[in-house]
Formats: C-alpha cells, sequence, structure tokens
C-alpha cells in the first residue's frame, strides 16, 4: 500500500474570481480538474490511498469526488472550522493513515515531473522524513550537511538562520567551520508515520517546516536532490494556459 496526503484546503485567493464559485482542487487544467490530474497521475506510479483534507467549498470537493472511479480509494480530513495549515493539517489527518507506511505529502495545485515511484523508493526504513529539494533560486533555503541530514533554514534577503543548533544559529555553519549545502524545498516530501508521536506537543495550527527545523536534531529528516525538477505553480489566474502546456510535455 502506498498513501498520500492532497493538500486542498486552501482559500485559493490569488486563483479569483475561479475561485469565487469553486475550491481551487476542481480548477480545470486542460479541461480536467486538478484534484483529478493529481490523483490519477499519483494512481499510475502504484499509490491507492488517498488523505484530501478540505475547507474551501468542502462540500463541492465531496461531490465531485463520488462521481470519480477513484472515489474508494479517497478519505476526507476535515478542516471546515479552521484552516490548520500543512503541519497542523497533516497532525489532523494522522488517524487516517496506515501506521507502517511513508506518506507522500503533495499540494493540490503544484504540477511537477517526479517519477514518484522513484521517489518512494529513496525514503530509507530508517529516516524519517525525506524533503524534495533542488538547486532553485529562492529567498529562503534548507541547510543540510555532507551526508545531506536536515540542520537548518535560512532566509539569504534577511540574513536569519533557524535551526535547533546553537551554533548553527550563531554561525551559519557546520561544527567544522564548512558551509552547507543550500537547497530550496520542493514542497514535496515523504513523511514516516512514527513522526506523528512527535507532533502531539504541536499547537493545532503549524506549518511542516517549522515541526521538521524543531525536531531535526533528534530524528533523521534528509534531502533528496532532483538536478532536473521542474514545479509549475497553478496559484494564479494568468498561470493555467502554462499549466496546460506543462501538463501535455
Amino acid at each position: 500500500m502506498k498513501q498520500a496526503m492532497i493538500f486542498a484546503a486552501g482559500l485559493g485567493t490569488r486563483l479569483k474570481p475561479l475561485t469565487d464559485t469553486m475550491p481551487k482542487a476542481l480548477v480545470p487544467v486542460g479541461g480536467r480538474p486538478l484534484l483529478d490530474l493529481i490523483i490519477n497521475r499519483l494512481r499510475e506510479q502504484g499509490y491507492d490511498r488517498f488523505v484530501v483534507n478540505i475547507h474551501h467549498f468542502a462540500q463541492m470537493i465531496k461531490d465531485h469526488v463520488a462521481q470519480q472511479d477513484y472515489a474508494p480509494l479517497v478519505q476526507f480530513s476535515d478542516e471546515s472550522d479552521q484552516l490548520l495549515e500543512t503541519g497542523g493539517g497533516l497532525k489532523k489527518a494522522a488517524p487516517l493513515f496506515n501506521d507502517d507506511e511513508p506518506i507522500l505529502i503533495h499540494n493540490v495545485d503544484i504540477l511537477d515531473n517526479v517519477d514518484f515511484g522513484w521517489f518512494s523508493r529513496q525514503h530509507l526504513p530508517e529516516e524519517d522524513a525525506v524533503l524534495l529539494v533542488s538547486k532553485r533560486k529562492t529567498k529562503r533555503y534548507l541547510l543540510f550537511d555532507n551526508a545531506m541530514r536536515l540542520m537548518g533554514w535560512k532566509n539569504i534577503e534577511t540574513g536569519e538562520i533557524r535551526s535547533p543548533y546553537e551554533y548553527v544559529r550563531r554561525t551559519g555553519l557546520s561544527q567544522h567551520g564548512e558551509p552547507f549545502n543550500e537547497y530550496a524545498f520542493s514542497g514535496i516530501h515523504s513523511f514516516s508515520p512514527r513522526l506523528f508521536a512527535l507532533m502531539e506537543q504541536f499547537p493545532e495550527r503549524f506549518p511542516i517546516i517549522d515541526f521538521y527545523l524543531s525536531v531535526c536534531h533528534r530524528s533523521k529528516i534528509v534531502g533528496l536532490v532532483k538536478d532536473d525538477l521542474r514545479l509549475m505553480d497553478v496559484g494564479k489566474i494568468e498561470t493555467l494556459d502554462q499549466a496546460e502546456q506543462f501538463i501535455n510535455q
């Protein structure tokens, strides 16, 4: 069994006016809703258990899924009362997952060129989470040592560094004075259910990166580099035509 969580609860404000009448999960790209595109692609790569979190037009998503052939494979984590961000959303959904298999985390409005069969094989049994990263230019980077273990986070514009290690926060360097490997996070990651126990101390609502940065000194959180990674954020009206070209390629 291969299981995945698809984050579909967001308001989709950048996709207005479309999202005034529908959730972003059902915004069509090439005539097909984003949610269908993601789930069917993952099914082709061996995934057969899906948890979808919902908030904005929640019932509309439920009604749509009920009409699809993949409906028996989907469970919903309902955040209608409050949006919980990525960490809080995953924590709330914990009871819906199988306890043994890693959970692929994917946003409903991101298209990519990842072979998820390959990605799932990279998550070794002793690893607690695998974060897909690349050399993409951004303002915020995750910091990894030479073994690709997560050590911290850096905002290159402000110089802010976050890490559970005091020497990293102070110097931005490793214990041996070496610079870290800096990579951009794709938002795609593989999460071991055994990490749920460490989430108990966290509030209802929090970003998943805050969680990883808080536990990387006591858990094995690693980065996996994909040099040819292509990501398409379908978060704005003007990107919809580009998104159609992306999936056709």
